[in-house]
């Protein structure tokens, strides 16, 4: 049984946030504006952030957030975000102060989520975000199979895109095969259980011919397939793709691109996806 961290849900322009230890959300930002056409554009980023290190031991918030402000993205998928978590992050709120950095929405999901220091403090949580300029109408953290080791999970979204409501994952896969194989069947059975077009990005510390990448391919769509060579860790002298931005199969693809920066130990990865309504625009609170 997948296990429920809560749901967040937003009416018209509105947002009811619940708080629960585990998975928050802000609604900021204005609501985006679009033309209500056939297609409709989205850039995609997935990021790795290194609790906000970069590679030369700095921590920088403003460093990440200006990355994804350059880069133009419209939702990103972020991991290893700290949230109190010590001191190597300044027991900052990341996925917060990110949020208020670029002006987007976010929802964070901590797949660690331990005691305090001391009575009275925050917990102490390490996990992944996303962050989006459209509304997020609701959000739901599944923890993965581990098998003892570090507690990973997939934070699974909805998204209002211009009336298009697509289902938007982000995840940070293990670090054996044998957990990263039974991760994704868990991933995939989760995904299945909606229709519509479907988003997954994360690191999956898996090379692009690894089985486990054949495997998750079954039900999903690398963006960079045909761009095996576009490497994206150790984001100094890169040697492997293990970041990923997939899609279902109802979704085009534009302009694709690794963003070189030294903010993280990995590089970021954008995707332009072309996303073909369906149904009447919708804002959350009916047709």
């Amino acid at each position: 049984m997948w296990k429920k961290s809560t749901a967040i849900l937003a009416m018209a322009a509105l947002a009811l946030t619940v708080a629960f230890p585990s998975i928050r959300a802000s609604a900021n930002g204005g609501p985006v504006e679009g033309p209500r056409g056939n297609e409709v554009t989205v850039k995609v980023m997935s990021y790795n952030i290194h609790h906000g290190e970069g590679t030369d031991k700095v921590l920088d918030l403003e460093r990440i957030a200006g990355v994804i402000k350059e880069a133009g993205a419209d939702i990103v998928g972020l991991q290893e975000v700290d949230n109190h978590y010590s001191s190597r992050s300044g027991l900052e709120d990341q996925a917060a102060r990110l949020s208020e950095l670029t002006g987007m929405r976010y929802v964070y999901a901590a797949n660690l989520d331990l005691d305090p220091p001391e009575p009275g403090k925050p917990r102490r949580q390490y996990g992944t975000a996303v962050l989006s300029k459209y509304p997020i109408l609701a959000s739901e953290n599944h923890l993965l199979s581990s098998f003892g080791q570090e507690q990973r999970g997939l934070l699974e979204t909805v998204i209002n895109v211009k009336g298009n409501q697509i289902r938007f994952y982000n995840t940070h896969l293990g670090l054996t095969v044998q957990q990263r194989l039974a991760q994704i069947e868990e991933i995939k059975a989760i995904a299945s259980q909606h229709g519509g077009t479907k988003i997954l990005t994360g690191d999956l510390n898996a090379k692009p011919d690894s089985a486990e990448l054949a495997s998750l391919q079954e039900d999903f769509h690398d963006t960079y397939a045909d761009r095996n060579e576009d490497y994206t860790f150790p984001s100094t002298g890169p040697t492997s793709r293990i970041d990923y931005i997939l899609t279902s199969a109802d979704t085009g693809i534009g302009e694709r691109q690794v963003l070189q920066t030294p903010a993280s130990d990995h590089l970021p990865i954008t995707t332009e996806l072309i996303l073909k309504r369906t149904a009447p625009f919708e804002n959350g609170a009916g047709k």
